[in-house]
């Protein structure tokens, strides 16, 4: 059960990560949209801080992509 729980931890930390690249945007405007400090952004994307529902919602909405694939429980961008 804990194996699964870190393989999707590690998975949404990756995706954000990879959204946020592929879309060009830096760690401080996804910070600034979450209204949060870079720093506190970084750590979520290197996995020291977890990320909230709540964040992981405006980030499906501002990448136009559904939560589960955030979450890695599809690879399905979009609904």
């Amino acid at each position: 059960m804990y194996d699964i729980i870190n393989m999707v931890i590690k998975m949404y930390y990756k995706r954000i990560r990879e959204l946020r690249e592929d879309n060009d945007i830096l760690q401080k405007d996804i910070a600034k949209l979450l209204n949060t400090s870079q720093q506190h952004y970084s750590r979520i994307e290197n996995g020291s801080t977890e990320i909230t529902a709540d964040r992981i919602i405006a980030l499906a909405k501002f990448y136009n992509v559904t939560s589960d694939y955030i979450l890695g429980l599809s690879d399905e961008k979009e609904q």
